[in-house]
């Protein structure tokens, strides 16, 4: 008897041909529409129901069943709610990363296993080796296509959910390969357009979304340097480290965000590119979490510190103390770029995902003048 997958169907290329694949390859497969949001923003109207209605034209295609499951309250919980909270208190956070673990892998997977699932699948840049038993973890491999590799934002799910799961598409050598198998295969998606950034942001931008969330509060840039006011912003909240545009400081050198204050509601710049504050030969790491359920042995590793950024060689320290186990950090050989703090450090053994941890504040973004 065929063991029964159910797939998270978005609508989209990969998830298209996932759902090809699955049926060719003799499993009996669901289809599953994630309702994570649909509300519409100033400027932007949701493309949820035009999303679902390729989905259903898929389904129909291949001849297999599709359900919507409504998961907007979960969603707007711990996805668009903790992306919120965290740039309110001047952090930059990768929700993609939430979503993965708390509704794709989550709440999907719960229910899914429920009402019979042997098996969920969904459209990620990502490959599994699953365990020979269920209560052992299934090791996480980065995708064929480096490119589109989606590991980055799955290092939050437990490594016993990833053995009960398919990521069909992960061996694809390039997202030209998997439009052309859609193609071949009469699924009507293959020109869709690529939907990167955050689902419920959309063509808004994350800056006219936090805005219409948060309260604009006009506050000084000022120069890390010397702690001259340059110039005024809209909200603290509104910048992140590293960025360059979207300061309007008129004329002048370039200025980059080197912290943001969101307590005192300050954003500190400097024009030099050698700023301190701009690099950093260390990454400590708060809420860590091993895929194997344990950590990996203190050693040199590669580390990902943002989605199709380059792999850095490290060393991974791990915390003495049992207290401290949920923290770590990284030290890199030669300075590198400063990561914002917010974002997720991932962690990598050759092609293995082993799990990874979020980027807190460094003290070298404190301002130069008030040290």
């Amino acid at each position: 008897m065929a063991q029964t997958v159910f797939l998270g169907m978005s609508g989209g290329v990969d998830s298209a041909l996932a759902a090809a694949l699955l049926v060719e390859q003799g499993y009996a497969v669901r289809g599953i529409y994630m309702r994570n949001w649909s509300r519409d923003l100033p400027g932007f109207k949701c493309t949820w129901a035009d999303d679902l209605a390729d989905a259903e034209r898929v389904a129909v295609t291949l001849g297999i069943d599709l359900d919507v499951w409504d998961c907007e309250r979960k969603y707007k919980e711990t996805v668009v709610d903790y992306l919120v909270d965290a740039y309110a208190h001047g952090l930059t956070p990768n929700p993609d990363v939430m979503c993965n673990q708390t509704v794709k892998f989550g709440t999907f997977a719960d229910r899914a296993f429920r009402e019979g699932a042997d098996l969920i699948a969904t459209g990620h840049y990502a490959r599994t080796l699953h365990a020979p038993s269920a209560d052992l973890p299934a090791t996480l491999l980065r995708a064929a296509d480096e490119h589109k590799d989606q590991t980055y934002f799955l290092w939050r799910v437990a490594g016993q959910v990833f053995n009960r799961v398919l990521f069909p598409i992960g061996d694809y050598a390039s997202k030209a390969d998997v439009r052309a198998a859609c193609a071949e295969r009469g699924l009507g998606v293959e020109r869709k357009p690529d939907s990167d950034g955050i689902c419920f942001v959309g063509e808004v931008g994350i800056r006219t979304f936090l805005l219409d969330t948060l309260q604009q509060r006009a506050g000084d840039i000022v120069e890390w340097e010397n702690g001259r006011v340059l110039g005024q912003h809209d909200g603290a909240f509104l910048f992140t480290v590293g960025q360059r545009k979207g300061l309007n400081l008129g004329g002048g050198p370039a200025r980059y965000v080197v912290s943001t204050d969101t307590a005192n509601n300050v954003v500190y710049v400097t024009a030099d590119r050698d700023c301190p504050g701009l690099w950093t030969r260390e990454l400590q790491l708060c809420d860590v979490h091993w895929i194997a359920g344990k950590p990996p042995a203190t050693g040199q590793y590669l580390v990902r510190t943002r989605h199709t950024g380059q792999l850095r060689p490290a060393r991974l320290e791990l915390a003495a103390a049992a207290s401290d186990a949920a923290t770590a950090r990284v030290v890199f050989p030669e300075p590198v770029r400063t990561v914002a703090p917010g974002q997720s450090a991932v962690i990598y053994d050759g092609t293995t995902c082993l799990g990874g941890g979020i980027v807190q504040r460094s003290a070298s973004s404190l301002p130069a003048f008030a040290r």
